[in-house]
């Protein structure tokens, strides 16, 4: 069967355009997202890959990558512990420098972060600078979330009150209480502090974005962090340890992340012999 000259041309340049449209969403790609596109390439830059979970940076001397190995393990102890199993599966990407941490993590702050992409990707970067058991089972517990309720769900249902407060909870930098009820207590003593005795705070509404989490000064985000570590707290010393287990498993079988979590704060409530302290984000 021949083909005519217009048959070929026609293909031709269908295919041209279906090139430079791929180049195009490519380039797209990158600039918006230059974070993610360095982190799923990383095997393919002078990273050592121990495994196809651990990537290093060839910078960081043996003692300091045993040091790292060994914090990683002690957090995924205590993530387990407080999750009943650890289910993520994030890629570990260990940085030497500053310059690398925001290459891979898209801010140069603190010393760990987590990503999780659409199409269920999720990596964790680490700084050695500040890096301990704490930070490292922080990011674990956002990884742990986004891998039993995804993207789309954590990114549109779950508020980031939320994702924060519960890192907070295997997190000890700030509260390093284990006992539910004083933990609540120790953050509603932080958050009395930073609110001035409750007279300027944030409602959980303006929390409730990762942009209005994290947009604002450095006293801003602090409050923040302790208004989300108070409110889950508080609903974690009512619901018990097996709430939040309780919560996502709803949650993945498609109810409302805002209904299930009231509703069982309000059931824990009615059958609670203890009565804790209130706040104005729950006045009596």
């Amino acid at each position: 069967m021949k083909t005519s000259p217009f048959s070929k041309s026609w293909f031709t340049r269908v295919g041209r355009l279906i090139g430079i449209g791929l180049l195009a969403v490519l380039v797209g790609y990158y600039i918006i997202y230059p974070h993610v596109f360095h982190c799923q390439t990383v095997r393919y830059s002078d990273f050592e890959k121990v495994n196809d979970k651990l990537f290093v940076s060839p910078d960081i001397t043996q003692p300091q990558r045993r040091q790292m190995f060994q914090t990683i393990q002690r957090a995924r102890t205590r993530v387990a512990r407080f999750w009943g199993a650890a289910r993520g599966e994030a890629t570990f990407i260990l940085c030497s420098s500053p310059a690398q941490y925001e290459k891979y993590c898209h801010s140069n702050e603190g010393a760990g972060c987590s990503l999780g992409t659409p199409w269920g990707d999720s990596y964790i970067i680490l700084n050695p600078f500040g890096l301990n058991e704490d930070v490292v089972s922080h990011e674990m517990c956002h990884d742990e979330l986004f891998t039993r309720l995804g993207w789309w769900t954590t990114t549109t249902e779950v508020p980031q009150w939320f994702n924060e407060g519960l890192a907070l909870m295997l997190d000890r930098r700030f509260v390093n209480s284990t006992d539910s009820i004083q933990r609540y207590l120790d953050y509603m003593d932080e958050w009395l502090y930073l609110t001035n005795g409750a007279q300027e705070f944030l409602e959980l509404e303006e929390i409730s974005t990762m942009r209005g989490f994290f947009s604002g000064n450095q006293r801003h985000v602090m409050l923040a962090y302790m208004t989300a570590g108070m409110e889950v707290s508080r609903w974690m010393a009512l619901v018990g340890s097996s709430g939040i287990k309780n919560l996502t498993v709803r949650v993945e079988d498609g109810d409302s992340f805002e209904d299930v979590y009231k509703q069982m704060e309000e059931a824990a409530e009615l059958r609670s012999q203890i009565k804790l302290p209130e706040t104005p984000l729950h006045p009596q």
